[in-house]
């Protein structure tokens, strides 16, 4: 069974991760060389402090010891003990020698405990299990060799074992602790790591459907502006009447561009959806609408809706037939102005909703052919894709290019 840290991580990655990076914060500065170096002069300060305790002494005139076996201990603690600062690097040789060497030197004590937490720290339990061995076996001999009058074999036996195993024990709470802030760190680095993912995966996806968005906003109107403007072009001497009734749908049309555009770039501001929503969405009820707006400008267009009732086509579908229809007509007077289009839209809730373009190809390409991304039947086949429906375009065999779509009914949200 999932923890609720993990089910709090799945729902809210990013706080998971700001949660864990918190945990992973508790040992401060990490395992940075200036930290490095200070516990390192720390331990090798403590190691000789007994040594060089004994020397200063001597130093002044005092003379704490006259017997040759504590001059051995102090030559032997003072020689060996500095080999602490080298315990990273060797940390089990390090220790079996000062283990061994404590076996007669009482003052390399400390360096050698020392010596057995790095490794219990440090290393495999294998190795852990070898030195700490070899610690309570040094220990028993040192008993044996310097012992102590007021205090039984055993209990002495019993307090290095002790002894021993706390260090172990301290050593092996310590690198357990480590490996959990470690694997905690990596954890909130992950879940940052997918979260920054989410987002610029997030983010390349509304760019897309704002890009996809503009170009069947206004694709269309330019279109149509292109068409009237040409005409007025090729046709100065026109009735007023005729160039008035134009120059008013170009300035409509323009008028009706510039807020479709100015509605797009406000979920471009907003950075989410919600611009879209609020904004009205064309349905399949408004092809008609579409068509009639494509004959003002002049195209020849015949369109056949053979849908029982087209208000009862789901919003998702409707809007993307409407998107079909739109890129069809735009194509038309792109690549083959004043050809006649047929426009076609059947079906119903078993057989699903097929939407068909059809166009004459022109015999040569007119000179004032509008300039196209070539994207449009991209974005087109993305949309459709959504929906889970099927895109079918080109040339037929009739001498016409044909662009069809099916779309299930109740295509996904």
């Amino acid at each position: 069974m999932a923890s609720a840290t993990d089910r709090n991580a799945d729902a809210d990655p990013h706080g998971a991760a700001a949660m864990l990076m918190t945990l992973a914060a508790d040992r401060p500065s990490g395992r940075s060389p200036r930290r490095q170096f200070a516990v390192d002069l720390t331990c090798l300060l403590a190691s000789v402090a007994i040594p060089f305790g004994y020397w200063v002494a001597l130093a002044l005139g005092h003379r704490p010891f006259s017997d040759t076996v504590h001059w051995i201990d102090l030559a032997l603690a003072t020689l060996f003990t500095p080999l602490i600062w080298w315990r990273r690097r060797w940390p089990v040789q390090i220790s079996v020698l000062l283990s061994v060497v404590s076996v007669v030197s009482e003052y390399a004590s400390v360096a050698q405990g020392i010596a057995l937490l790095t490794v219990a720290i440090h290393c495999r339990p294998r190795a852990t299990a070898f030195a700490a061995t070899v610690w309570a076996v040094t220990g028993s001999v040192y008993v044996v060799v310097r012992p102590t009058p007021d205090l039984p074999y055993w209990v002495s036996l019993m307090f290095i074992a002790l002894l021993t195993g706390g260090i172990v024990a301290w050593g092996s709470f310590i690198r357990a602790r480590r490996a959990l802030i470690d694997s905690l760190r990596d954890r909130a680095q992950r879940a940052e790591d997918e979260q920054q993912r989410r987002v610029e995966q997030a983010r390349q996806l509304e760019r897309t459907r704002i890009a996809r968005e503009m170009h069947d906003v206004l694709a269309h109107r330019i279109s149509l502006l292109s068409l009237h403007a040409g005409a007025l072009e090729f046709r100065p001497d026109a009735p007023p009447d005729e160039i008035a009734k134009a120059a008013g749908v170009i300035r409509s049309s323009a008028h009706q561009a510039l807020q479709e555009l100015r509605d797009v770039i406000g979920v471009l501001r907003e950075g989410t959806g919600e611009v879209e929503r609020d904004r009205p969405q064309p349905t399949l009820g408004d092809v008609p609408g579409l068509v009639t707006e494509a004959r003002r400008a002049g195209a020849t267009i015949d369109l056949d809706v053979r849908v029982d009732d087209p208000d009862a086509v789901p919003a998702v579908t409707g809007r993307t037939a409407y998107r079909v229809i739109q890129e069809g007509l735009t194509n038309a007077r792109k690549h083959a102005n004043g050809a006649a289009v047929r426009v076609t839209v059947s079906g119903d809730r078993s057989d699903g909703l097929t939407v068909e373009v059809r166009n004459w190809l022109p015999l040569r390409i007119p000179e004032t052919t509008i300039p196209g991304a070539g994207t449009g039947i991209v974005g087109l086949g993305e949309r459709i894709g959504l929906v889970g429906g099927r895109l079918e375009h080109g040339p037929s065999t009739a001498g016409d290019f044909r662009l069809t779509a099916w779309l299930p009914w109740s295509a996904p949200t």
